[in-house]
């Protein structure tokens, strides 16, 4: 525990009662919720769940010592709030890659080059040997010669390897003018026009194992009963 900055006992306090507080307006909201999804529900969790982490960290900060609270990540979406039958959408997607054969990268670059000499590689100089040289370059020339699908499908040919990646369909009253957003594509984003969302991680594959593991563990456990 650090001397420097230390939370005074009165602040702790302070926080302690924000948690109260914060957990009555909780449970007043659920009790009063009028369905699944109520955005006062979603807005009364958010702020418990900012108050306990405040108390908690005071807490430590002061006494070293922690609250047996486990505070989730939020990756929940607000409820929805858009047109019933929207006329427009907008479908954003994220996908992240992890370099782990560069040479692999490079090489299909040069390849690609190769084929077409006069393919712009965003140095100022024309196909060649530029396509090969750097991992910057060459990841210009592969994502503008193939479409994001067509990565996504092939990546390990390009010497990438998948992280996480998630997919919004995003309803809107009307379509946007034409280049209206491509300045800030995804500034415009509101959660409560999401209509659907497709998540991929490899945290939901860990999840799954544990679960299985948990399960094997339990069909010992009756197989080992006493008397058995």
């Amino acid at each position: 525990m650090s001397d420097a900055a230390q939370p005074s006992a009165a602040e702790v306090r302070a926080a302690a009662e924000a948690v109260k507080a914060a957990l009555d307006r909780h449970l007043d909201a659920v009790e009063r919720r009028s369905g699944e999804g109520d955005p006062a529900v979603y807005a009364a969790f958010n702020e418990l769940a900012a108050a306990a982490e405040v108390y908690d960290e005071l807490l430590y900060d002061a006494y070293d010592e922690v609250t047996p609270f486990e505070i989730p990540g939020d990756d929940r979406l607000p409820a929805y709030a858009g047109p019933e039958e929207p006329s427009a959408l907008s479908v954003l997607i994220r996908r992240d890659y992890v370099v782990v054969e560069p040479q692999r990268l490079l090489s299909q670059a040069q390849r690609i080059a190769d084929l077409d000499p006069d393919i712009d590689t965003g140095n100022d100089r024309q196909g060649g040997a530029a396509a090969g040289e750097s991992v910057h370059t060459a990841l210009g020339v592969v994502f503008g010669e193939f479409e994001a699908d067509e990565i996504a499908s092939r990546h390990k040919e390009f010497g990438l390897e998948e992280g996480d990646s998630t997919l919004w369909v995003v309803a809107a009253e009307e379509p946007p003018e034409p280049g209206e957003w491509l300045s800030a594509p995804f500034d415009q984003a509101d959660p409560h026009m999401v209509v659907c969302r497709f998540d991929m991680s490899s945290v939901f594959d860990e999840e799954l194992e544990e679960e299985e593991l948990e399960d094997e563990d339990e069909d010992e456990l009756e197989v080992l009963e006493p008397g058995s």
